[in-house]
Parts: structure tokens; C-alpha cells; sequence
């Protein structure tokens, strides 16, 4: 029985990795470090910020000690907050609609992200939804960021231990990751989730691995994924 939903942030709630890649890109390149659109959807894709510009620089042969790891994710993040603040969050089509659903269904929500928390509650405040997420976990809540698992059980804990508490613990199995990257995927299975990869037309093959795959929110209605769910539960 599908009892929670855990969505990833950038790229299947917010359409907004040619923001992130402008911005990386920009403070790569004052670093004297290119970064290819084509490399960032094969390789850093779903890392964090910290993540993904520190394999960036090993990649060119640079040093990424975390004094100069913080400077420069400070300096992405401003300037994709300069970004934003020329516009409004962009979410994808359907997704307010199908994360308004399924808290009117009474399921459980979460999020977990590699963006910081300031990007993701000003996204979710913008739209209306934060009030809906009981469980919020973003890049300064782990120690190790996608691929690794900690971010997804960190919500699963916070399921069950936070007010209002369930009437019985959600299990991993209970509970459906939405992710568009093979990190986020890899995350997500390891912590004992079932899997929605949502796929774009640059990166859908990478997406092979998830129990479920869907080209998009848009037009996905909550009866339609949960009858997904219960599919993937089968196999």
C-alpha cells in the first residue's frame, strides 16, 4: 500500500537545471574550469552543489579542499538566487497539482535534495505547498549527499517520529521516490524505496534502473501512480 510520496526537488518538482548549469558553469569558469552541458547531464547530474563542483575541479586537475569548496558554493547560490529573483520558481507542469492530491489523500510528503534549504522553502512558500511536506531534508541536513541513502532515511525517519505521528511506522516499501537522476535513483533504492524515475528527452535512457518510469508529471494523476505503485510492489 502506497502510504508516502518523496520527491526530489530540482528537475522533477522545479524546472530549473539550466539555472543551476548557468550558474555552475559561470563560477567554474571563473575558476578557469569548463563545465559542458553534455558532462553535466552524464555526471553530475543529481549531485549537490558541493558535490558537483568538487568533481568538477578533480576532473580539470584542480584542488577542491572545503575552504574553497564553501567560497565557491556561496557564490553559485547567489547567483542563482539573482536568477530567481528576476522570476518566479518554475514548476514543472503538474506538479503543484499531483502534490496537492496527494496530501488531500492523506499520504504522507517529503523531500530530499541536494539544493540548499533557502532554495527550497522559498520554492515551496512561493507556491503554497511547504505547509503540505512533513519532512524537508536539503543539502545542509546530510553529511553525504546523493548517491548516497542518508538523505531518504533521514525522511523516513522524520515519517515516524515527527508530529502527527503515523497510526504505524511507514516502511521504505510503503513509501514512492520521484527522481529524475540515476544518483537520486540509487539513493532512493538503497534506502528500500520503490522508484519513479522521471525522465527528460536528454537524459531518459540513464533512468533505466527505476521500478517505474514516466516522461513527466504532466497529466500523471495520483490513481494512475499509485496503480504504478502497486505494479512495481508486484515485481
Amino acid at each position: 500500500m502506497l502510504r508516502a510520496i518523496v520527491f526530489d526537488f530540482n528537475g522533477v518538482l522545479v524546472d530549473d537545471e539550466p539555472i543551476h548549469l548557468a550558474a555552475l558553469q559561470r563560477v567554474l569558469g571563473e575558476e578557469r574550469v569548463e563545465l559542458t552541458r553534455d558532462d553535466y547531464y552524464a555526471r553530475y547530474l543529481g549531485l549537490d552543489d558541493r558535490g558537483c563542483l568538487a568533481a568538477a575541479l578533480e576532473a580539470a586537475g584542480q584542488p577542491a579542499p572545503p575552504e574553497r569548496l564553501a567560497r565557491l558554493v556561496a557564490r553559485k547560490a547567489a547567483y542563482y538566487q539573482a536568477a530567481m529573483r528576476r522570476q518566479s520558481y518554475p514548476f514543472f507542469a503538474g506538479a503543484v497539482e499531483l502534490v496537492n492530491a496527494a496530501a488531500a489523500a492523506g499520504l504522507t510528503l517529503g523531500l530530499v535534495s541536494g539544493a540548499l534549504r533557502e532554495e527550497v522553502e522559498q520554492a515551496l512558500g512561493e507556491a503554497g505547498l511547504r505547509r503540505l511536506f512533513k519532512a524537508v531534508v536539503t543539502a545542509e541536513d546530510v553529511a553525504a549527499g546523493k548517491p548516497d541513502p542518508e538523505g531518504y532515511r533521514r525522511a523516513l525517519a522524520e515519517f515516524n517520529s515527527q508530529p502527527p505521528l503515523p497510526a504505524r511506522l511507514i516502511h521504505p516499501h510503503e513509501a514512492l521516490a520521484v527522481e529524475d537522476s540515476p544518483a537520486g535513483l540509487q539513493a532512493a533504492a538503497q534506502a528500500g524505496l520503490v522508484t519513479l524515475g522521471v525522465t527528460h528527452a536528454e537524459r531518459g535512457p540513464e533512468l533505466r534502473g527505476a521500478d517505474l518510469v514516466a516522461p513527466g508529471l504532466a497529466g500523471l494523476s495520483l490513481a494512475r501512480l499509485q496503480r504504478l505503485y502497486v505494479e512495481a510492489s508486484r515485481r
